[in-house]
């Protein structure tokens, strides 16, 4: 497992931090983080990316949810609106599904990439779609005949791509710590060394190269060499964002900060307030003044970027704790690990994975509505005390093989009899 993915790992199922103070969200519908936001042309539609597997449609003058769109079988990470209307989700299956607005199933599925896709890039003339992987390569997809140039070089993930203002060149990042220019429609890339692993890149209008870092350092690159550094953080970027007009940039990190930046002048113009940590995805609408933020709590946040002011009216306070009817039992406090994932009702808005509602006696891969993988359906299991007590005790990985849940183990016998227990009841009502 990358350090990059082990990090992701440990933040998803780690608890939030309490916010500042009290931040508006208007778009909320995701039961996991916020991975992906792309806008659209006209700027009155969102399309949005999940942990939780799926990917909604907003529309902004109502502040609702369109269409739910359910085909990955991993965290949808990425997210474009292509130039015909339709749209295109990718996610941690390496799949890329393409989609025409109402229709229940996507239109066309492009496959090839043999690790999670992490970024997506739509090509100025709305002909291409590029695509990010951390099988270490980059997909040119032709959206008009399906063909495929595969582009080789990156020696770890690569965790961002966008593509030139004038077509000729397309940019990637990853983790290798290089930032690879690669002339289009075919040929060699210039590859440049930064001091950090990359994990975001975008282009401004001029072509000048932005990219954010695992130091908490946004870089710029023109011609071919670093003109500029800007700190935005202490803690790695995951999220950027360049304005229409590309005066602005705005990053989100993995300690919830958002930061305004004056590309021009190389510098924070405010840093945004009451958000919980990570932000994964930020992205900013036509006008260049209005920016939308994805957070770990699965809400969409949208704030006046100029003055750093939250837009809406739907406050959000500090979350209820899912477990406080159970305060003193040790078993719930064990679980409170699984609660980023997990709810103990179907009641509950749903969350990254399945809810655990009338869990003992039920097969393994067998709850409607929930998109599991084809590894958990093949298996012969059916989750009891001992089940559940032996999937702690050896792992997920080793006990359940092509699982998406986090490698976690709980060594003590005691302890999982806790846990156990506690499902017992707390599943059964």
């Amino acid at each position: 497992m990358s350090t990059r993915l082990r990090l992701a790992t440990v933040l998803l199922t780690a608890s939030l931090l309490l916010p500042l103070r009290p931040a508006q969200a208007q778009l909320a519908g995701h039961g996991g983080p916020v991975r992906a936001l792309a806008v659209s042309v006209d700027g009155r539609t969102v399309l949005s990316g999940s942990f939780d597997t799926a990917a909604i449609r907003w529309s902004l003058a109502t502040e609702t949810a369109e269409q739910v769109l359910r085909f990955h079988s991993g965290a949808v990470n990425a997210a474009a609106f292509l130039g015909d209307g339709r749209m295109a989700t990718a996610g941690a299956d390496g799949q890329i599904a393409i989609w025409t607005p109402g229709r229940p199933q996507p239109d066309q599925i492009v496959e090839g990439h043999a690790g999670p896709i992490v970024a997506l890039a739509v090509s100025p003339d709305t002909s291409k779609l590029a695509s990010a992987s951390w099988d270490n390569t980059v997909r040119i997809s032709s959206l008009s005949d399906g063909g495929t140039r595969v582009l080789h070089g990156h020696s770890q993930g690569v965790n961002g791509v966008a593509f030139a203002p004038n077509g000729q060149s397309l940019v990637s990042v990853g983790y290798d710590l290089t930032v690879r220019i690669w002339p289009l429609p075919d040929g060699s890339p210039e590859t440049i060394m930064m001091p950090a692993p990359l994990n975001v890149v975008a282009i401004s209008p001029d072509g000048e190269i932005v990219t954010g870092a695992a130091d908490g350092k946004l870089r710029m690159i023109t011609d071919g060499r670093e003109t500029g550094e800007v700190t935005v953080a202490a803690k790695p970027i995951v999220a950027l964002a360049i304005s229409q007009d590309g005066a602005l940039l705005a990053t989100g990190a993995i300690d919830g900060t958002v930061a305004i930046v004056d590309r021009k002048a190389r510098g924070v113009m405010r840093t945004l307030a009451g958000l919980a940590a990570p932000v994964w995805s930020v992205a900013f609408l036509p006008d260049g003044a209005t920016l939308l933020t994805g957070g770990s709590d699965g809400k969409i946040r949208r704030w006046n970027a100029l003055t750093g002011a939250a837009i809406g009216s739907n406050v959000l306070g500090t979350p209820a704790d899912p477990l406080a009817a159970y305060a003193g039992d040790h078993g719930a406090e064990i679980f409170r690990a699984c609660v980023a994932c997990h709810t103990l009702s179907e009641t509950e808005v749903q969350r990254a994975g399945p809810t655990l509602a009338g869990l003992f006696g039920r097969k393994i891969a067998s709850l409607p509505g929930y998109r599991f993988s084809d590894a958990l359906k093949a298996m012969d299991i059916v989750w009891t005390p001992e089940t559940v007590s032996k999937l702690f005790e050896i792992g997920p990985n080793a006990y359940t093989p092509g699982t998406k849940m986090p490698e976690q183990h709980i060594g003590s016998a005691a302890d999982r009899r806790a846990l156990t227990d506690f499902l017992a009841r707390a599943t059964s009502k």
